[in-house]
């Protein structure tokens, strides 16, 4: 049976174990990932507290991390997404931007860091594509890049 999270709290708690045990044991992102058959995204989102993750990736994560089981049972419940605290736009569109970056953008930080090292991606030396492309399963879907010049934090 899949169940819900409604407070944030044992999810935040689990993330910061999870992210321990990934620094301690000195793997990445990938590496995790790839004991479960799962995209990195998908399994780093999930282990930030983005999403749940299916019994036997839970498992697998909870394996390679060494996490009790009553970790493992949380990683698979549905959480309460949102990582990014503060106002909430009203556009339709850019409201889906939003979310996307609550339930991503942690993941998107913990990937850039891990393959570049401390440093933000421009916004002003930066590309955006849209494009609208075919979706196999039926209509269109948008395909957006984002490329940015990664800047490097220098320290003073």
């Amino acid at each position: 049976m899949i169940h819900a999270q409604f407070d944030p709290t044992a999810r935040q708690q689990l993330t910061i174990a999870a992210v321990e045990a990934k620094t301690r044991k000195d793997l990445s992102w990938q590496q995790i990932a790839d004991t479960t058959g799962l995209s990195v995204a998908f399994v780093t989102a999930a282990l930030l507290g983005q999403h749940p993750l299916p019994k036997d990736a839970a498992h697998a994560v909870g394996e390679v991390l060494g996490l009790d089981e009553d970790a493992v049972l949380l990683l698979q419940t549905v959480p309460m997404r949102g990582s990014i605290d503060g106002g909430i736009p009203t556009d339709p569109t850019i409201y889906r931007f939003y979310e996307m970056l609550q339930v991503y953008g942690t993941t998107l930080k913990a990937l850039v860091h891990e393959q570049f090292g401390d440093g933000i991606i421009s916004a002003i030396n930066f590309k955006l594509d849209v494009q609208k492309v075919a979706d196999p399963d039926g209509g269109e879907r948008a395909m957006i890049t984002l490329d940015g010049k990664y800047l490097p934090t220098k320290p003073f």
